[in-house]
């Protein structure tokens, strides 16, 4: 079978829980789900809706006669997400999920766990939210350190033209023709 879909048939009950296992396991490392729940953008339940949205998949998975396919899971998990949480994920996040746990249930009914196994024993380094913000914050860095060479380097041109003494400045204001005297604007204002 494809990786788009999968078998049908029931599951036995090991793997109806190892699927079950794994579905809370793969959620569980979804950035973009569990930044919906973290900040609530479902509603003060947003957690409860998460764990709703893997119930109802499992649910899909253990009570529906297969094939199971990727074009009727993905947009499903699309529009619970979109409804319950108030969120579209844009990122593609949600084709890889669905395309992962139509994997892990073909896996399940052939009584092959490798793949939840390898993530029950891979438990990431923290939580799936503050990895994200943690890169992000890198990135910023590495972005702004660039925008310091440039401006730096600005920065050093506009001195230099600031050097050059093209005309000499007037120390006191003089008057024009009608009697008017134009006031310099003070420099340094508010350096102390």
């Amino acid at each position: 079978m494809s990786a788009s879909t999968s078998g049908g048939g029931p599951l036995s009950p090991q793997a109806a829980a190892a699927l079950q296992e794994g579905i809370g396991l793969v959620f569980g490392r979804w950035t973009a789900l569990q930044m919906a729940v973290e900040n609530e953008w479902g509603g003060r339940d947003s957690r409860a809706k998460a764990n709703q949205l893997a119930a109802s998949i499992f649910s899909w998975f253990a009570n529906s006669n297969g094939p199971f396919y990727y074009d009727d899971l993905e947009p499903m998990m699309f529009d619970s997400i979109s409804e319950s949480l108030n969120a579209d994920f844009e990122d593609g996040s949600v084709g890889e999920v669905a395309e992962q746990l139509l994997i892990m249930h073909e896996e399940c009914l052939q009584n092959n766990f490798s793949s939840i196994e390898k993530l029950r024993n891979t438990r990431p380094q923290g939580n799936a939210v503050a990895l994200s913000r943690q890169i992000a914050t890198e990135d910023d860095d590495d972005s702004s350190d660039n925008d310091d060479e440039q401006s730096m380097g600005e920065d050093e041109a506009a001195r230099s033209e600031d050097m050059a003494v093209d005309e000499p400045k007037p120390s006191k204001p003089t008057p024009d023709a009608d009697g008017w005297t134009t006031v310099p604007p003070r420099r340094g204002r508010g350096k102390n």
